[in-house]
């Protein structure tokens, strides 16, 4: 039913963090698959990513891991990113109910205030992205990575928390 997506650089303890969260979406049956997009890691990314059951491709960026994805659902989240409860439920809803793509809203504790957000620099993908693989698709041909695919796409707030990743 989703795959989750996650490109990396460098990234071995953000990721480890950021799969503990997916778990009991593996469990419920949820997530079909996890794909490690990974941009020239030296450190042991590959690693955590094999040690957890993950696909990990090294060539063609997000666009290769959007085409060897199994679900019609994508979730695209940055390393470090932790899911908060009731995400699953809120992602199963939207899927039911809205074609479009969406995102998480930031935890409390995550949000900056807002001349921080106003004059720093805009991560896209910092609240995730929830969006069909056809539309991933057609977005990756145009994108070098995923902050770019991500950049300027209209989403729908989903009524779940993300603990956003801090900048590296």
């Amino acid at each position: 039913m989703l795959s989750v997506l996650i490109e990396t650089k460098n990234d071995e303890e953000r990721l480890a963090r950021t799969l503990a969260t997916l778990i009991g979406g593996v469990v419920e049956g949820l997530i079909r698959d996890v794909i490690v997009c990974d941009n020239g890691s030296s450190d042991q990314t590959h690693r955590i990513a094999d040690q957890t059951g993950c696909n990990y491709v090294t060539e063609g960026g997000i666009a290769a891991g959007i085409r060897a994805a199994k679900g019609d659902w994508l979730l695209i989240i940055e390393p470090g990113a932790r899911l908060a409860d009731g995400w699953m439920n809120a992602v199963i809803d939207h899927i039911g109910a809205l074609p479009g793509p969406a995102r998480f809203s930031p935890a409390r504790a995550t949000r900056q205030p807002l001349l921080r957000r106003v004059f720093s620099k805009n991560r896209p993908l910092a609240d995730g992205l929830l969006i069909t693989k056809r539309q991933a698709l057609a977005l990756s041909a145009k994108a070098e990575n995923a902050q770019a695919m991500a950049r300027g796409l209209s989403r729908r707030r989903l009524p779940a928390e993300i603990w956003v990743a801090q900048s590296a």
